[in-house]
């Protein structure tokens, strides 16, 4: 019996382009988390700005209004809300922005690595320091500087948490937006600007313009205030508390997901 010889079958050279991974992967998530840790270990001045920073605003804080402690009160837990926020949305935008001006990120995503994969190994990573720095910032703040909440001091490290999750979400989303470290820089005032200045942190929300209030029921730091505001004033979680960590929690994963429907494949 003879037998026709094989014919090696051309492969296509579509099959040889990384195939595109939607679904989200624990272990590449985790190893992209991984990746992204190690090369901050060796950026101590970024570290310090991540950790030390709203620890250290919030000290000035205290002793910029050392004759009226009432003050400090009435302003600290919001600001402990907002700090983390700001920083994370910085080191993010300009961390992760660096990442693609180098080649790294088109490089990551030529492999098998689902965009998703990505945002939330980045989301995880930097969600780790933000642990530490809510931590550090609620414990000095509390058991320190003598922040005098009603709630659990535990609520607002929750708070802080998300918010400071939030930023870096943020951060991700608009770093797509961004060609160079200086924009990203931009985009600081373009968004997170307004939101300080209509979150209800100067004068309660309700006293603004009907426009403004409007314009700050949509924006998500307004909920993180919110938040802050119903620790220091209820011993109990009030429904307010509940509807504002919520909204700021969903506020999160909408950006994240944008962040990843946004992300490219090659850098232009």
């Amino acid at each position: 019996m003879t037998t026709a010889p094989l014919t090696p079958t051309p492969t296509p050279a579509s099959s040889l382009a990384p195939t595109p991974t939607s679904a989200l992967n624990a272990s590449r998530t985790t190893a992209t988390a991984i990746r992204v840790l190690a090369q901050l270990r060796h950026d101590p001045r970024t570290i310090a700005m991540l950790i030390v920073l709203p620890s250290l605003l919030l000290f000035l804080l205290r002793y910029v209004f050392d004759g009226s402690a009432r003050t400090f009160d009435g302003i600290g837990a919001s600001l402990l809300g907002i700090f983390p926020l700001i920083t994370m949305f910085l080191v993010t935008s300009i961390a992760t922005l660096r990442e693609r001006t180098s080649g790294t990120l088109e490089r990551l995503l030529a492999m098998p690595l689902g965009k998703g994969d990505l945002i939330a190994g980045y989301a995880l990573a930097f969600g780790i320091l933000a642990i530490v720095q809510s931590a550090l910032a609620t414990g000095l703040a509390v058991w320190f500087l003598g922040l005098d909440v009603t709630g659990s001091p535990w609520l607002l490290l929750l708070v802080a948490l998300l918010d400071a999750l939030l930023g870096t979400a943020l951060g991700l989303f608009v770093s797509a937006f961004a060609s160079s470290e200086f924009q990203a820089v931009q985009f600081m005032p373009a968004v997170i600007f307004p939101q300080l200045l209509l979150c209800g942190l100067f004068t309660p929300r309700s006293n603004m313009h009907p426009v403004l209030e409007a314009i700050s029921d949509v924006l998500p730091m307004s909920y993180a205030v919110d938040a802050m505001n119903e620790v220091l004033t209820h011993p109990d979680i009030t429904a307010t508390f509940v509807r504002a960590t919520l909204i700021v929690s969903a506020c999160a994963l909408l950006v994240l997901t944008l962040g990843a429907a946004t992300l490219r494949r090659r850098t232009r």
